[in-house]
């Protein structure tokens, strides 16, 4: 398996090529040069198959250069019932990621696929934990060291930071847009003490954060003399380890894929990288119906799907919501799927994400004047969206506890929501899961007016003392600051 660039880079490299790194030398993002393709007779034979051996049987399609031993070593040492054991009552930890139905009626089944089992409470933990395994055992069979650079919005820092804590030669550099995260997920990062986790509060918002983290992706000579590497969704290989709870999902909630079974997706999405997973699942041959984008108020991608239109919004127009994990107004992983959409033409992806730097977006309706007329061909790929606002949260966060009895946090009443608007007769529609609830009880505590449950060992985090060091939005400043800390 060989990966190519969205914006075209000659170099063909392998999976554990571009594993440690993110953005490809010309500033595009990695996919495979072919989707590998899963029959629908392979994918009823996986049904009885842990989550552990599902994920090798995924991934050894895209990481075809790790020894199959070693790779299936991997994922049964990540995906166990001891480090997903943050259930809720009356899950089977071992299930990884339990499948439970919601509601049935005329317009077919509402299912909630739990995702945030794991040691920070969300669903980044699913690919996080591979990704730490798999860096340790790539650098140790070099003897390297890595200093991972990420950007956080609230989720996947806290993940990153479990996964890589203590970790041999990995250093950890994690940028938060500095208040701007919920009390827990502050907590949560700014808490841990190890010696190689250090997080860097930015002035500004998220997309300042990511921005920083492309142009020192794009600095190469920087890049390789710091021995920089991500963890962001930009990495393919966090990707790749979104894909196999699509799998999964659809294997829980299906009895059979050879009879045409289909299932439809609802994913709270802000950076695209979670439902860009989905993508790549339906490209490999996975039956799905629908990929719905879920938003909050910063509803760049719901503005992209129902016009064709992708408008990035600048900083002061990013607002502040109940669910912050997806205030983002540049989605990073959409350049993959436009790439896909676009029949993988680099030059035209170059081209209109050059016109996102200058000019803050481009069209494809297909009207007079736009950059293109593909906008029709996103029902072919089985595209929607919607979005939620905090009202839309507080009265679906009600809505669960008073008719299921399970109090969900505030990405997944956005999911909720905006599946409830895009159910289809006979087509189950499974909700991901994005966190637990006690990851935002501000919110939990206005809707419900109690606190949510946390599970043992989180008591009094916030109590906890917090060292991290807060810094200007300034590419140039973080540069330094990271050289002077890795004694490179």
């Amino acid at each position: 398996m060989q990966y190519v660039s969205t914006r075209g880079h000659a170099a063909t490299p392998s999976f554990c090529e571009i594993l440690l790194g993110g953005l490809a030398p010309d500033g595009g993002l990695y996919l495979p040069a072919d989707y590998p393709q899963v029959s629908l007779e392979e994918l009823d034979r996986w049904r009885a198959l842990s989550y552990a051996d599902l994920a090798f049987e995924v991934l050894k399609k895209f990481a075809t250069d790790i020894p199959a031993a070693d790779l299936h070593a991997l994922t049964r040492k990540t995906y166990t019932a001891e480090v997903y054991r943050n259930t809720r009552a009356g899950e089977d930890a071992a299930a990884i990621t339990p499948l439970r139905t919601l509601e049935k009626n005329g317009a077919g089944a509402l299912m909630l696929q739990s995702l945030s089992n794991g040691p920070t409470l969300a669903f980044k933990d699913m690919a996080m934990q591979l990704l730490g395994n798999l860096f340790e055992y790539a650098l140790a069979k070099d003897g390297a060291a890595l200093n991972i650079l990420g950007a956080t919005s609230g989720d996947t820092g806290s993940a990153a930071e479990y996964a890589m804590r203590g970790k041999h030669g990995i250093r950890v550099f994690m940028l938060s847009p500095h208040r701007k995260m919920s009390a827990f997920q502050t907590a949560q990062m700014f808490s841990l003490q190890d010696p190689n986790i250090f997080n860097i509060a930015v002035e500004g918002v998220f997309d300042d954060c990511q921005d920083i983290v492309k142009a020192v992706s794009n600095d190469l000579a920087y890049k390789a003399a710091q021995k920089i590497g991500t963890v962001n969704s930009i990495n393919w290989a966090r990707v790749v380890a979104q894909v196999v709870y699509y799998f999964r999902g659809y294997l829980s909630a299906t009895t059979s894929a050879v009879a045409g079974q289909k299932v439809s997706f609802t994913v709270p999405s802000g950076n695209f990288g979670n439902i860009c997973a989905g993508h790549i699942a339906r490209m490999m041959g996975l039956p799905i119906d629908k990929l719905v984008a879920a938003t909050n108020e910063n509803d760049v991608l719901d503005e992209f799907f129902r016009t064709g239109v992708y408008r990035v919004r600048k900083s002061a127009e990013t607002y502040h919501t109940s669910s912050p994990s997806m205030d983002i107004s540049k989605a990073s992983n959409f350049e993959r799927f436009v790439f896909d959409l676009l029949d993988r033409d680099s030059n035209r992806v170059r081209a209109l994400f050059d016109k996102v730097e200058t000019d803050g977006g481009f069209d494809l309706s297909g009207r007079a004047g736009s950059d293109g007329d593909e906008f029709e061909r996103v029902v072919k790929y089985g595209f929607a969206s919607g979005k939620s606002t905090h009202q839309d949260r507080i009265d679906t966060i009600r809505e669960v506890q008073d008719e299921y009895g399970i109090t969900i946090d505030t990405h997944t009443a956005d999911g909720i929501k905006v599946a409830r608007e895009n159910m289809a007769p006979g087509v189950p529609m499974i909700v991901l899961e994005t966190a637990l609830a006690a990851k935002f009880n501000e919110t939990i505590l206005e809707a419900l007016g109690t606190d949510a449950e946390r599970p043992p060992g989180f008591e009094a985090l916030e109590e906890l003392p917090q060292r991290f060091e807060v810094m200007p939005a300034d590419a140039a400043r973080i540069k330094a600051y990271i050289a002077a800390h890795t004694g490179l």
